[in-house]
């Protein structure tokens, strides 16, 4: 069956593949210590304008929320999310797990806005009480959004001031990075993003790799003995080289760009499709991810030809539900949707 179910269901490009075969055999240090994981670090140094810059490989995305957010909040904070962020909805609770409070604060478009973080803080120190609350330690945001949509540089900047302002770390998951930074809407570049965060995340397991993320700490804030609670945390790897030879081959001659930006092609190409069919989309996403309402039995029909995600009930006969292009999503994939939606 075609699928846009998610953009992590197919394995990886063939490119990793045959670096880990050609690897395969090669003894190497443990633990991320490798030759190939020192490698994927320069290139991504280069590749975010940064020479300093701390990278740290980790497996999987809610992993890599739940250590990073747990290493640098005290044990009094919290970390603030728009209401719709993947941390507040997705995660099955990876980060109160930990002992951290996901503090919530108003979503447009799965996008918190600035006026609304200030908001928020300047309410939370007005507050006599506050002593006795949980203190708001750092900021996450997600770029592209669990909606699909983008910060711009300015709602970026401005957010990130007030990060300064408050003396909070901002924190962005990039688990579908590339794709926000390929999407025609972007106005940010990866050196520019890089600038304007405390931490941050690559997504390789969305992106083309068999899993993984880089973590990349900007202003040599990498937590005190960080592989150290990485593995208190259960989430080091013993053959770091699984995510360092990934990371070295999706750093070589742009292939993580370019890979991200033929997913966005496609993405586009299948707004084309549904608009040609008269399907509304439920929101504007400029990235991989497309919300389409479709009638429950036009849904029903549908799911028995092509694969897809149950996002939401939108009223007793309309469902939303979502599309995600990939890195291998192909024109026989596109076909096969035309026609089974006839």
């Amino acid at each position: 069956m075609v699928s846009f179910e998610s953009d992590y269901t197919t394995g990886a490009h063939p490119a990793i593949l045959r670096a880990l075969e050609q690897t395969n055999l090669e003894s190497m240090p443990g633990y991320g210590k490798d030759l190939y994981c020192r490698r994927a670090k320069e290139k991504i140094r280069k590749a975010v304008g940064m020479e300093d810059a701390e990278v740290f490989f980790l497996a999987g995305g809610t992993q890599t929320n739940a250590v990073v957010i747990s290493t640098m909040l005290a044990d009094y904070e919290g970390v603030l999310a728009a209401e719709t962020g993947h941390v507040s909805t997705h995660e099955a609770g990876a980060i109160e797990y930990t002992g951290h409070e996901v503090l919530t604060i108003p979503q447009k478009d799965g996008k918190m806005e600035p006026e609304d973080l200030r908001r928020y803080l300047q309410s939370f120190f007005a507050d006599e009480n506050h002593a006795q609350m949980t203190f708001p330690g750092m900021v996450y945001l997600s770029y592209p959004t669990e909606y699909g949509t983008l910060y711009t540089k300015q709602e970026l900047t401005e957010i990130s001031h007030i990060c300064r302002e408050y003396d909070l770390p901002l924190f962005l998951d990039g688990a579908r990075l590339g794709y926000g930074l390929m999407s025609r809407s972007a106005d940010l570049t990866l050196p520019e993003l890089a600038a304007l965060c405390d931490v941050f995340s690559i997504g390789g397991t969305k992106v083309g790799a068999l899993c993984g993320e880089a973590v990349v700490f900007t202003r040599g804030n990498m937590p005190k003995n960080f592989m150290t609670s990485v593995k208190k945390r259960g989430a080091l790897l013993a053959k770091g080289r699984l995510l360092g030879i990934q990371f070295d081959a999706l750093f070589t001659d742009d292939l993580y760009f370019s890979i991200s930006a033929h997913a966005i092609e496609m993405a586009e190409r299948l707004k084309e499709i549904f608009a040609s069919r008269k399907i509304p989309m439920y929101l504007d996403s400029p990235t991989n991810q497309q919300f389409v309402i479709l009638e429950n039995r036009q849904m029903e029909a549908l799911r028995d030809k092509i694969a897809f995600s149950f996002w939401e009930a939108l009223d007793q006969d309309h469902t939303v539900v979502r599309f995600a292009s990939s890195w291998s999503t192909t024109e026989a994939d596109l076909a096969a949707l035309r026609e089974a939606l006839g």
